[in-house]
């Protein structure tokens, strides 16, 4: 393929997916959440909602950025695990229309022999199954994709996209950890707000990356053997975007953008089957889609880590308990982590974390904003593990 389809082409009628049964089918394979009564839930809901409020003036404060003062574009969603698998299947089909209009115009033959009800529902079993396994495990997601047109032509969220904070799961793990109810929402809501205010300081950030990550997926399936890892691998690089709040240590899942597959060498974190299908030009569109996601995910976190006692009173005790919290998985958990390239997710918050410390110790919170300003101020994937050179092209550029 010579650079890949582009995000214009409109979606075929017919998916290679039967996104309503992979949705279905992750209802079904959910585990149940802790016990919780109804006066609870409402509870909770409601004291996430409170915490998504709050934390809007501490990141506006803390990242400088004027984005913050309005959000009213986008949505917050408290939500369970099924629901939070339906969102993503509808995220996944808007972000793969382009490429498989693609595909059904390059490849007609194949692509029909794809979409037989029998074929479709055989990805959306493993699809199911694979959401179902991260429903259980992601805190939030902001999502910017729900505004894209879906396979029916209509957008399944508003236009600035829509904010998912997972209930059960965020009792679940402060259960775990033991820490303040209100304190630990409203660490969990500085992360995912924090998400909220990139995409709406930089306007254009969604399009970019949505454009990358049709050029990857679009890539891996003209370039894969067979259909089934095709379709695996474009559906686990169709949407990286993390899912929950990690840490420097250790933490919760990311949904199911995380890539998928066998490890692969060079000393990096296993990237799944994403690493079986790159040549060159693959191999540069993930190093960027990599920077990005690396960018979006260390800048969060500096963010709900910059708060203090003033803010979150017990929020070194909420870090120290959470990061311990991902030392004491168990072996089934783990080797299901590194099925899905959860060590790559991993990697991309700890780099990020390193990159946006370091420039914002040398340079200032205002003079790494820049990075929001244009596509081509985003650093590249070696800029990320060398700071310096991305402050030095920008102070050379300004």
């Amino acid at each position: 393929m010579a650079g890949g389809p582009t995000a214009g082409p409109a979606a075929p009628a017919v998916h290679p997916v039967d996104w309503a049964f992979a949705a279905r089918t992750a209802e079904a394979l959910t585990v149940a959440g802790p016990r919780i009564s109804a006066r609870e839930a409402r509870g909770e809901a409601e004291g996430l909602r409170v915490a998504a409020a709050a934390s809007v003036p501490h990141v506006h404060r803390l990242t400088g950025l004027e984005a913050a003062r309005d959000l009213l574009d986008s949505q917050v969603l408290v939500v369970d695990r099924p629901t939070w698998s339906r969102a993503n299947t509808q995220s996944f089909a808007a972000l793969l229309g382009p490429t498989f209009a693609h595909l059904q115009a390059t490849r007609p033959a194949e692509y029909e022999a794809a979409t037989t009800p029998v074929a479709t529902r055989a990805t959306a079993l493993e699809m199911g199954g694979i959401l179902a396994w991260l429903s259980a495990k992601v805190l939030g997601q902001y999502d910017p994709f729900s505004a894209l047109p879906g396979p029916d032509g209509v957008p399944a969220g508003p236009a600035g996209g829509r904010l998912m904070l997972v209930a059960p799961n965020v009792v679940q793990v402060r259960r775990e950890i033991h820490v303040d109810p209100a304190d630990f929402r409203l660490w969990v809501c500085l992360h995912e707000q924090t998400h909220r205010v990139q995409f709406a300081a930089a306007p254009w950030l969604r399009g970019h990356l949505r454009s990358e990550i049709t050029g990857l997926t679009g890539g891996l399936f003209d370039k894969a053997e067979s259909l089934p890892e095709r379709l695996r691998s474009a559906l686990a690089a169709a949407n990286p975007l993390a899912g929950s709040v990690r840490g420097r240590g250790g933490g919760v899942a990311s949904h199911a953008g995380g890539e998928a597959g066998p490890a692969v060498t060079s000393g990096r974190p296993s990237l799944g089957l994403l690493g079986a299908f790159q040549d060159e030009e693959d191999r540069e569109r993930l190093s960027r889609v990599t920077a990005v996601m690396s960018l979006l995910e260390g800048h969060a976190n500096v963010v709900m880590d910059a708060v203090d006692s003033s803010v979150v009173s017990s929020v070194k005790t909420i870090r120290r308990r959470f990061d311990e919290r991902g030392d004491r998985r168990s072996a089934v958990d783990r080797a299901i982590r590194r099925i899905l390239g959860m060590d790559a997710k991993m990697a991309q918050y700890r780099d990020g974390q390193r990159f946006v410390d370091a420039v914002v110790g040398e340079i200032g919170m205002d003079g790494f904003n820049v990075v929001w300003d244009a596509p081509e101020l985003l650093p590249s994937e070696a800029e990320i593990h060398a700071p310096e050179t991305w402050v030095a092209r920008i102070r050379a550029e300004a």
